[in-house]
């Protein structure tokens, strides 16, 4: 129960900050993909790095998973329908201002139109479980 209660917090901050940082405004996202703020790109390349350097650093300090396994970061090939998933999902960023993590904060914040994305997400992401099993290459 303790781990539990540790990862909603742990969610909770997460999503204050991306509430601080403007992930979950739409006029920030519009600014960000019509290059008129760049801030949210900042912040998004700094998390990138920064998980990258932790990610490495665990791996090279030899650290295990919750199941005891050793830490080993894979590299995810890109398939034929990479490229279509990424622009889907640019797609529907651009249009509903938000990504899985930002609706989430969007939620939080009480926008009601985060409601319409996050029953998108569900929506799709059952699309794509129908869809992977009957074609295993997505």
């Amino acid at each position: 129960m303790g781990k539990k209660l540790g990862f909603l917090g742990f969610g909770v901050l997460f999503g204050f900050a991306l509430s601080r940082v403007g992930a979950s405004d739409f006029d920030v996202i519009f600014g960000m993909f019509t290059g008129e703020d760049l801030k949210l790109v900042g912040v998004i390349f700094t998390a990138i790095v920064v998980g990258f350097i932790g990610m490495q650093v665990l791996q090279r300090r030899k650290q295990v998973t919750r199941s005891g396994q050793q830490l080993k970061i894979s590299y995810k090939t890109l398939g034929r329908w990479s490229i279509f998933g990424a622009v889907l999902f640019g797609i529907g960023w651009g249009m509903a201002g938000a990504c899985p993590g930002t609706v989430l904060a969007q939620l939080g914040e009480g926008k009601i139109f985060g409601l319409f994305t996050f029953t998108g997400m569900i929506f799709g992401t059952y699309i794509y479980a129908r869809l992977k099993e009957k074609m295993p290459e997505l």
